[in-house]
C-alpha cells in the first residue's frame, strides 16, 4: 500500500482505481486496506489449515475459500496494473511479483484441472508460502488505515515482520521436502516448531531433517536471520540514535539531522539557524 495519491477527481478511470488502491484516508481506502489485510490473513490460514488431517467437508470449505480469495487478488493485481503510471515498472515491482507467486498454485488449478494433484507436492505446495510476503505491503510507509507511525515504529513493525517472515517461510518449505519423508513432521506445526527452535539455536535435537534439501532449508534461514535481523536492528538503533536530533539539511554540504539548538553545521560549520525554545 501507499500513501502518496493525488485527488481523484476530475481524473480518469485509472487515476481514480490507483487513488484508492494508494489511499489511507477516505473511507474507501480504509475500507479496501482493512479488508486486504484481513484477507491476507485468511491466506496464510488456509494454507496452515491445510496441512492438518480435516474432513472432507472442511477442506472442500478451505479449497473455496482459498480459490475465492486467489480471485480477489487477481483482481487487485489486475487493478493495480491497470491504474499504474508506469504499468511496467508495476509488474516488475516486488511486491507485484509476490502477489502473483502467492495466487499461482490455486490459479493453475483453475486454467489446467489435471494440475489440482501437483498443487500439493513439490515445488508448487512450497511456492505457496510467498503468501506470508504479501505482508510487507503494508510496510511501505508510514501511513495506515489507523493513521500514522513514526519511522522508529515502522522499522520495529518491519522487523518483528522481518522475523515472523524468517520462521514461516523457512516452515513452509521445509515441511514441504520433510513431510512425505520424515516421520516427526506431520504438521506446518511441527516445522513451525523444528525452525523457532533451530533458529534459536536451542536444538532440542527431537526434529532433525532427514533430506538435503531439508538441511540446506535450515542453513539458508539460519544465514538469513543472522543477516536480515542484526541489519534491521541496526536501523532501529540508529533511529533512536536520533530522536533528539532535527532533520534539517546544511545547504552547503548536505548534512542532515543537527541537534536542536545547533546554529551552524557541525560538519562543514555553514550558518543553519535553527529554531531552539530556550525554554526546553
Amino acid at each position: 500500500m501507499g500513501s502518496h495519491a493525488s485527488d481523484p477527481h476530475g481524473g480518469t478511470t485509472r487515476d481514480v482505481v490507483r487513488f484508492y488502491l494508494l489511499d489511507h484516508q477516505t473511507v474507501v481506502g480504509k475500507v479496501l486496506d482493512i479488508a486486504l489485510l484481513v484477507l491476507n490473513l485468511v491466506f496464510v490460514g488456509v494454507y496452515v489449515a491445510e496441512t492438518y488431517p480435516v474432513s472432507a467437508a472442511l477442506q472442500s470449505l478451505l479449497w473455496t475459500v482459498e480459490a475465492s480469495v486467489s480471485v480477489v487478488f487477481l483482481a487487485e493485481y489486475l487493478l493495480r496494473v491497470y491504474g499504474a503510471r508506469s504499468r511496467r515498472d508495476e509488474i516488475l515491482d516486488f511486491y507485484s511479483v509476490v502477489d502473483v507467486l502467492a495466487i499461482v498454485p490455486t490459479l493453475a488449478v483453475f486454467v489446467f484441472p489435471a494440475s489440482a494433484t501437483l498443487t500439493n507436492i513439490g515445488f508448487l505446495r512450497a511456492i505457496r508460502v510467498v503468501r506470508v510476503l504479501r505482508f510487507y505491503r503494508f510496510t511501505r510507509d508510514e501511513e495506515f488505515f489507523f493513521g500514522t507511525v513514526s519511522v522508529g515504529t515502522l522499522r520495529v513493525m518491519k522487523l518483528f515482520l522481518t522475523v515472523l517472515t524468517i520462521f514461516f517461510v523457512t516452515a513452509g518449505v521445509f515441511y514441504s521436502f520433510e513431510h512425505d519423508v520424515n516421520s516427526a513432521i506431520d504438521t506446518f506445526g511441527d516445522a513451525f516448531y523444528f525452525v523457532v527452535v533451530a533458529l534459536s539455536t536451542v536444538g532440542f535435537g527431537d526434529i532433525v531433517p532427514v533430506t538435503q534439501p531439508g538441511r540446506w532449508v535450515t542453513v539458508t534461514a539460519i544465514l538469513a536471520s543472522i543477516i536480515l535481523i542484526p541489519w534491521q536492528a541496526s536501523k532501529i538503533v540508529k533511529e533512536w540514535g536520533h530522536r533528539d536530533k532535527v532533520n534539517v539539511v546544511c545547504e552547503n554540504c548536505g548534512f542532515a539531522y543537527h541537534d536542536r539548538d545547533a546554529s551552524h553545521c557541525k560538519s562543514c560549520g555553514h550558518v543553519i539557524y535553527q529554531e531552539y525554545d530556550s525554554r526546553e
